[in-house]
């Protein structure tokens, strides 16, 4: 899957997309600074902010509430892609792939729990805890990934792309919770 856009080239270049990726609220003037020092050791740091600046609760967010932000992020593009693969495997007549196709959905629906619990145990200060979730949530995206790059047949261009954002979104909040 090396082959495909990278998040943030991406991004620029479909931000109009993005009410669809990450909602319809407007943009909310949080304390830039403390989300700027949260997400800059991401890969993806306008990824990471606009993330953030996407929730309401973000002005009154601490680190804490940033990381939770993130997660909740992940959690969205968790049933984005859970909803996306069960409509591909609804259309489609190979069986072996409508299986995977199914298989990546039922992922993608246990990494929406596995967060749950993350945003938890994050509130709870336990955040060796917190990452080991948001590794559990992205394995599934990973070998759901890996399971089409094997069978050779390709990915709608969209629904690479909100895998590649739930990779970087991961990548932030990893980077965000060791910092705590």
């Amino acid at each position: 899957m090396a082959s495909f856009i990278h998040p943030a080239l991406f991004l620029a270049l479909f931000s109009p997309l993005s009410p669809i990726l990450f909602g319809t609220h407007s943009h909310v003037q949080a304390d830039d600074s403390l989300i700027k020092l949260q997400c800059r050791n991401s890969e993806t740091p306008a990824l990471c902010i606009h993330c953030i600046n996407s929730d309401p609760a973000a002005p009154q967010a601490d680190k804490v509430g940033i990381a939770a932000i993130v997660i909740n992020c992940l959690r969205t593009h968790s049933r984005i892609l859970a909803s996306n693969m069960t409509k591909m495997a609804s259309r489609e007549d190979d069986e072996r792939l409508r299986s995977a196709y199914q298989s990546c959905s039922k992922g993608f629906l246990k990494a929406v729990k596995h967060l749950l619990k993350v945003v938890s145990v994050l509130k709870m200060g336990d955040y060796d805890k917190a990452n080991a979730g948001v590794m559990s949530a992205l394995e599934y995206e990973l070998s759901c990934g890996a399971a089409f790059e094997e069978s050779k047949r390709k990915l709608p261009g969209l629904v690479v792309y909100e895998m590649r954002v739930y990779e970087a979104l991961s990548e932030a909040a990893f980077r965000i919770i060791d910092r705590f």
